[in-house]
C-alpha cells in the first residue's frame, strides 16, 4: 500500500548555501588581482590600437595635412585611388612580392626542417643559427648589408667575376631590384622553419614504420604521411607570412632610399602610405590607403580560411 504525501506534508528542500564570507573575499581579491594585471594590456589596447584606428578611420574621409583642421570630403580619397597610377603600381609590386616570396620562403623552410629533423648533432645550435635571420631580416642593419651585397661592387658581382660573368647594379635595375627583396624575404626562413620542425616532431613514428613495412618509398611517405599531417602547420605559417609580407616596409625603404625606385619597382604599398603621410603630409589619403590595405588583408585571410577546408587535414 502506497501513500502520497500532500504538498503540506513534503519535506522542505534545504536552502541554497552560498560561499562563505571568507571565500567571497578571496574570490573578490582574485578578481581584483586579475583586473590589475590585465589593465596595462587593456590600456594599451585602447590608447595604442583602438583609438588610433578609429582616428585613422575618421581621417580617411577627410582632407588633412597636419597644419590645418581636417575637412570632411566623404569618399573622395577612395575615389582618388582609382585614378592614382602609383597606387596601382604599389599594389602590383606588393602582390608580386607576396605571391612569389611567401611560397618560396615556406618551401625553403620546410626543406631545412626536414633536414634538421633527421637528428643532427648540435641541433639546437643549427636551429638558433637558422632562426637568427628571422630576427634580423626586417632590421635596418640587414637592409643596409643587403644594399652592399647587391651593389655594383658587392659580393654578388665579385663572385660572378670569378666565373667570368659581368654583373650589374642589381638594385638600380628595375628588372632585378624587386627580386633582391624577394631573396631577402626568403632568407628570413627561420621562424617558419622552427614551427615546421616542431610539427614534424609531433608526427607519430608508428605511421612511418607501418609504411616501410608496406614497402613505401621516402617520397610516398612524404606525400601521403608528412604533408597531410603537416597541413595545419603549413596553413598557420601561410597566414603569418602572408600578413607579414603585405606589411613589409623597412627593406624597400632602406634599399630605395625611401623613393621606391628605380621606376617604382620597389614601391611597396606600405612605402607608398609612408610617402603620402610623412613626405606629402596628406594624412587623409594615407589613412584611406591604410584602411584599404587592412581590408585587403582581411579578405585574403578570410579566403585562406575558406579554402583551408579543402586541403588542411586536422585528423578528425
Amino acid at each position: 500500500m502506497t501513500t502520497t504525501l500532500g504538498a503540506e506534508e513534503r519535506p522542505a528542500e534545504p536552502a541554497a548555501v552560498g560561499p562563505s564570507p571568507p571565500r567571497r573575499r578571496a574570490r573578490r581579491s582574485q578578481e581584483l588581482a586579475a583586473h590589475a594585471f590585465m589593465s596595462p594590456w587593456l590600456i594599451g589596447l585602447v590608447l595604442v590600437t583602438a583609438a588610433p584606428m578609429l582616428a585613422s578611420l575618421y581621417l580617411s574621409f577627410t582632407d588633412y595635412n597636419i597644419m590645418s583642421s581636417p575637412t570632411f570630403v566623404g569618399l573622395d580619397n577612395f575615389e582618388r585611388m582609382l585614378g592614382d597610377q602609383r597606387f596601382w603600381s604599389s599594389t602590383r609590386v606588393t602582390s608580386l612580392y607576396v605571391l612569389v616570396s611567401v611560397p618560396l620562403q615556406l618551401a625553403f623552410a620546410l626543406l631545412l626542417a626536414l633536414i634538421l629533423d633527421r637528428g643532427l648533432r648540435g641541433l639546437s645550435i643549427y636551429r638558433s643559427a637558422y632562426y637568427l635571420p628571422s630576427l634580423l631580416g626586417t632590421s635596418v642593419a640587414v637592409a643596409v648589408l643587403w644594399k652592399q651585397i647587391f651593389g655594383q661592387n658587392g659580393l654578388v658581382n665579385q663572385a660572378l667575376e670569378l666565373i667570368g660573368v659581368q654583373g650589374t647594379n642589381w638594385l638600380q635595375n628595375p628588372d632585378s631590384a624587386l627580386w633582391t627583396l624577394i631573396i631577402l624575404n626568403v632568407w628570413t626562413f627561420g621562424s617558419p622553419m622552427v614551427i615546421f620542425l616542431a610539427g614534424l616532431r609531433q608526427i607519430p613514428e608508428e605511421l612511418y614504420e607501418a609504411a616501410r613495412v608496406d614497402g613505401a618509398s621516402q617520397l610516398r611517405m612524404f606525400r601521403h604521411i608528412t604533408i597531410p599531417l603537416l597541413t595545419p602547420i603549413v596553413f598557420f605559417n601561410l597566414i603569418l607570412q602572408t600578413i607579414g609580407s603585405f606589411q613589409a616596409f623597412t627593406q624597400a625603404h632602406v634599399i630605395s632610399g625611401g623613393t621606391g625606385g628605380p621606376i617604382d619597382s620597389t614601391l611597396f604599398y606600405t612605402l607608398y602610405i609612408y610617402q603620402q603621410a610623412f613626405v606629402n603630409f596628406d594624412m587623409g589619403y594615407a589613412s584611406a590607403l591604410a584602411w584599404v590595405l587592412l581590408l585587403a588583408i582581411a579578405v585574403i585571410t578570410a579566403l585562406h580560411f575558406t579554402l583551408s577546408k579543402y586541403w588542411v587535414f586536422y585528423g578528425d
